[in-house]
């Protein structure tokens, strides 16, 4: 078996992983006082995915023919299982949703912008939303102390607006309020390419219909 075949096979399961992720990490963030029975199970599921993901990564690096180079180009994925402190961008295990996206959408390249532009614009607030509020919630000049001002914060950060009544103040909700930056830049472009691309689309198909007018009309003659 190659790696791409195991890379498809393992798609959805860690997806479906993922999801579980999402919810055992985002429950206590949501909700500070929550059932220490109830979060010491969510403790469990969140590394239980760890190891799952621990795994797949272990698979995909035996299938590799170039081990080193493998594990070099997927720097991100060593990264995430070696450091515990980056639990929260384990949630960008989610993305896999957009290559699945992906599939469904038209051939067309405009259309499959768009579906990766709207899917990465979600799930970069949300995600982004629970992480800062992870990050800030506990700390005692923090201004992010509900999910609603983390929201508001993620889609002024994620847009490139930035009223800037809401900040990160800890390192972590910083590092994490840049990644939303780069982010939110790479969405613009792709936003903007994509309407030029429909514009210029748009063009070519007026221009051919103009230009079979003439034969239609020549044909009709006769």
């Amino acid at each position: 078996m190659t790696v791409e075949r195991w890379e498809r096979r393992a798609e959805v399961p860690l997806l479906l992983l993922a999801l579980a992720f999402l919810v055992a990490y985002a429950w206590p963030v949501l909700d500070p006082r929550i059932d220490p029975t109830l979060n010491r199970f969510l403790s469990y599921v969140s590394w239980t995915v760890w190891a799952a993901f621990a795994l797949d990564f272990v698979v995909r690096l035996v299938l590799a023919r170039n081990r080193a180079d493998y594990a070099l180009r997927h720097w991100y994925d060593v990264a995430l299982i070696a450091l515990p402190v980056l639990r929260p961008l384990r949630l960008l295990r989610l993305l896999a949703f957009l290559r699945i996206l992906n599939r469904s959408a038209a051939g067309n390249l405009a259309n499959r912008v768009t579906t990766y532009v709207i899917g990465a614009a979600v799930m970069a607030v949300g995600l982004g939303a629970v992480a800062v509020l992870d990050a800030e919630q506990d700390d005692p000049k923090a201004n992010i102390i509900s999910i609603g001002d983390a929201l508001w914060w993620a889609a002024t950060t994620v847009t490139t607006v930035g009223y800037g009544d809401r900040y990160p103040v800890t390192t972590t909700g910083r590092i994490i309020s840049i990644t939303l930056m780069v982010v939110g830049i790479a969405l613009v472009g792709a936003i903007t390419a994509s309407i030029a691309a429909w514009f210029v689309t748009s063009l070519d198909r007026e221009r051919q219909t103009r230009s079979n007018e003439p034969e239609r009309v020549a044909e009709g003659d006769r």
